[in-house]
């Protein structure tokens, strides 16, 4: 049997945005749409395009610049690669750096975000790759570890990585909003 339809904006517990109405997942806080909309300002202003290669936060950072009306005249494309096959095949990330580095490292950020430019015609890539928990941490490398890259065509990719407290919707958030804050430092907006 079908459930019956909830009117429009109505969550699981009648709750505008609650978990189960199917826009909680969707909806981008207004400090992140605010900084997706700052990126793409300097990114129209330079005339250049964005590429984006995602693997913790699972295409959130898309979400957010796709979620800025005209994003298509500034943004190209994303790859989401949450496994590490998906990292080498679509990426070019190298077996060699996953195997030394893992996955979650610097290396393989810079490797992603240089892999994303080569296989886009954009101008700047940013990269994120991360252990948003719950599981999945180790004595090294917490649940909370996220790194990240950014770089521009023709120039040395830049890399850095934060630790993020709270649950996996925490990292995640905090995730997409400190990429995007990454590029607009890189941008100069």
């Amino acid at each position: 049997m079908i459930p019956p339809a909830r009117p429009a904006g109505a969550g699981a517990e009648g709750q505008p945005g609650a978990p189960g109405d199917g826009q909680a997942a969707t909806r981008i806080a207004e400090p992140v749409q605010r900084l997706a909309a700052a990126v793409g300002v300097a990114l129209a202003r330079d005339g250049a395009r964005l590429a984006l290669a995602e693997s913790c936060t699972g295409g959130l950072v898309a979400a957010a610049i796709t979620d800025v009306a005209g994003s298509s005249a500034w943004f190209d494309r994303g790859f989401v690669t949450y496994s590490n096959a998906a990292k080498a095949d679509l990426l070019g990330v190298t077996a060699a750096t996953l195997q030394r580095e893992g996955a979650v490292s610097e290396a393989t950020a810079r490797e992603m975000a240089t892999g994303a430019l080569a296989h886009s015609a954009a101008d700047w890539a940013v990269a994120v790759t991360g252990i948003a928990g719950p599981g999945g941490g180790s004595a090294t490398k917490p649940v909370g570890t996220v790194c990240f890259a950014w770089v521009r065509r023709g120039a040395p990719a830049g890399a850095a990585t934060r630790h993020f407290p709270g649950d996996r919707a925490a990292v995640r958030a905090a995730s997409v909003a400190a990429a995007l804050q990454g590029l607009l430092d890189r941008l100069g907006g």
